[in-house]
């Protein structure tokens, strides 16, 4: 599945207060994903996963992956997104900046199909 744009499909909240946190939350695993919601909401500020269409982080195409990859660059939570996922064993997706493939990192999406055999003349 190709996605066509990258527009965000929810405006940011411009409704909510800024509010800081007592405790960093980029230092501790949002294990369960109640906690990460919590700390989502506690942020104040939008978030990529909660800004832009959620497809593009269960993305099939390696550009979308990558996409998805660099929006969560820019995530005040993403350590925390990724210890958290990291103990869950997220099946699948992009958490905190990394791809999941049944619950393990990996560096990037293969495209489908077999590898060529031969290498392409550009």
């Amino acid at each position: 599945m190709q996605l066509e744009a990258h527009a965000p499909s929810v405006p940011p909240s411009e409704a909510l207060a800024p509010h800081v946190p007592e405790k960093d939350p980029a230092l501790t695993p949002l294990t369960a994903l109640t906690a990460l919601d919590d700390a989502i909401e506690n942020l104040g500020v939008p978030v990529p996963c909660r800004s832009y269409d959620p497809e593009v982080f269960f993305a099939e195409s390696p550009a979308d992956v990558e996409y998805a990859k660099s929006l969560c660059r820019t995530c005040p939570l993403m350590e925390a997104c990724l210890a958290g996922a990291k103990e869950r064993r997220e099946p699948w997706g992009v958490w905190g900046g990394e791809l999941f493939v049944q619950g393990v990192v990996v560096a990037r999406k293969r495209p489908r199909g077999r590898p060529r055999k031969n290498p392409v003349v550009a």
